[in-house]
């Protein structure tokens, strides 16, 4: 693992000169999904994580499908959204989700979706479970997921709660008005409350070179300054964390002040980097950083195992 020091890691490509990027970007959910299940595809093959990594590619596909199936849930009225975002809070609280009907009618479907596609045996009888669940389990499944409390000996049955979550809250967020949104804490998604999942620098033209965070639920992105914890705010004691002889596009940007680290992904240079999909794959980059010391303060439901 090699140390890079300060803005030694991505070059500064003058974002002053430019106009000021959006805050918020808001998720496309009806193709979200579809891209991020491509990106599993084409990263499972002679991967150490192979079948896992196409066990994934066809959740996301059920996502993809789910997400151009199912009606988007209900929004508080923008009264009630812009008091929230006026006194830092997010619109809307992914809280929320745990009660409501359309996070339900959701997982009911995808574990429709999922039924026939291969999975290990272990995903096959937790896929069983879940659809045997009542109304109070599954509400504690969803409670379990966005409180980030989720038991270890159950994460197979979480990891389909969710995916189902996932769509919901990107349904629900992509309905924002973008201008509403407004910086709640470090490291809390200004849309929903959700935890980051990774960070990156985007190539996206007008806004090249500028760095956002991912939420791991609604997908949303935020802008936040780079060589800046993405965790507490602190701009000391910052470097990137990289597996030697590997691609430098992913690297785990670490924090000395509080110990934690959240990953960049550098989509200047690879534009077909994903997110959540790069994330999972990148997982031994995470088994290096935390035997060195720091801790994940990205969350991702799909590494919960790991």
């Amino acid at each position: 693992m090699s140390d890079d020091q300060g803005f030694a890691a991505f070059e500064d490509v003058g974002i002053a000169e430019r106009d000021k990027p959006p805050f918020v970007r808001l998720p496309e959910p009806r193709s979200l999904f579809g891209l991020r299940a491509m990106r599993f595809t084409a990263l499972a093959p002679g991967h150490q994580l192979e079948p896992y990594l196409r066990f994934l590619a066809a959740l996301s596909q059920a996502q993809d499908q789910l997400a151009n199936e199912v009606e988007p849930p209900s929004l508080p009225d923008f009264d009630e959204q812009r008091r929230r975002a006026g006194h830092a809070m997010p619109p809307l609280p992914r809280e929320e989700l745990a009660a409501e009907e359309a996070t339900d009618a959701a997982f009911t479907r995808l574990v429709e979706l999922m039924e026939p596609v291969a999975m290990p045996e272990l995903a096959r009888e937790a896929l069983a479970r879940v659809a045997a669940a009542d109304g109070e389990a599954r509400r504690a499944m969803f409670a379990a997921v966005l409180g980030d409390a989720v038991p270890v000996e159950a994460v197979a049955e979480h990891i389909f709660a969710a995916a189902a979550l996932q769509v919901v809250a990107a349904l629900r967020t992509a309905r924002l008005d973008a201008l509403l949104p407004q910086p709640v804490a470090d490291g809390v998604c200004p849309c929903c409350g959700g935890p980051p999942v990774t960070s990156a620098v985007v190539g996206t033209a007008n806004i090249e070179g500028v760095r956002y965070v991912q939420c791991s639920l609604c997908a949303a992105q935020w802008n936040h300054v780079r060589v800046k914890c993405v965790s507490c705010g602190s701009t000391k004691g910052i470097a990137y964390q990289e597996i030697e002889g590997v691609s430098d596009t992913i690297k785990a940007e670490t924090c000395d002040e509080c110990r934690s680290y959240v990953k960049i992904l550098n989509q200047r240079k690879q534009p077909e980097l994903e997110p959540v999909a790069d994330d999972v794959a990148s997982l031994g980059l995470d088994m290096l950083v935390t035997e060195a010391g720091w801790r994940r303060a990205g969350v991702n439901p799909f590494l919960l195992g790991y």
